[in-house]
């Protein structure tokens, strides 16, 4: 059973930067971990997730300005956002998933708020 935490979100201007953390409570060793978020009115959407090996995935709305890395020793991954956009304004959601012998697992933070101003 893993829990996640995130941290990170607030109110910026446009073109400014937040950098976003999910702290696991024990270790993502084997996780592929994610970034989701979810506007009002909207489906939740994935943002950006990285592999256990180390591959990485963007959607188009944030390649080039989002960055997502992970800590395996301190078992948080962290999303970094630049020139953030109106249209970033969201929840942003932590995930974590592992396949196990008895089947998939996935795992969800509680959110943290984005707020971008124009």
């Amino acid at each position: 059973q893993v829990q996640l935490v995130e941290s990170g979100g607030g109110l910026v201007q446009a073109g400014g930067s937040l950098r976003l953390s999910c702290a696991a409570s024990g270790s993502i060793f084997g996780f592929k971990m994610g970034w989701y978020r979810q506007a009002p009115g909207q489906q939740r959407e994935l943002v950006a997730a990285t592999t256990s090996g180390g591959t990485t995935t963007y959607a188009d709305s944030v390649s080039g300005r989002f960055s997502i890395s992970r800590d395996n020793v301190k078992n948080t991954v962290y999303l970094q956002m630049n020139n953030l956009k109106p249209e970033d304004t969201a929840v942003y959601y932590c995930n974590a998933k592992i396949l196990r012998l008895t089947g998939q697992y996935e795992y969800w933070g509680q959110g943290t708020q984005v707020t971008v101003s124009s």
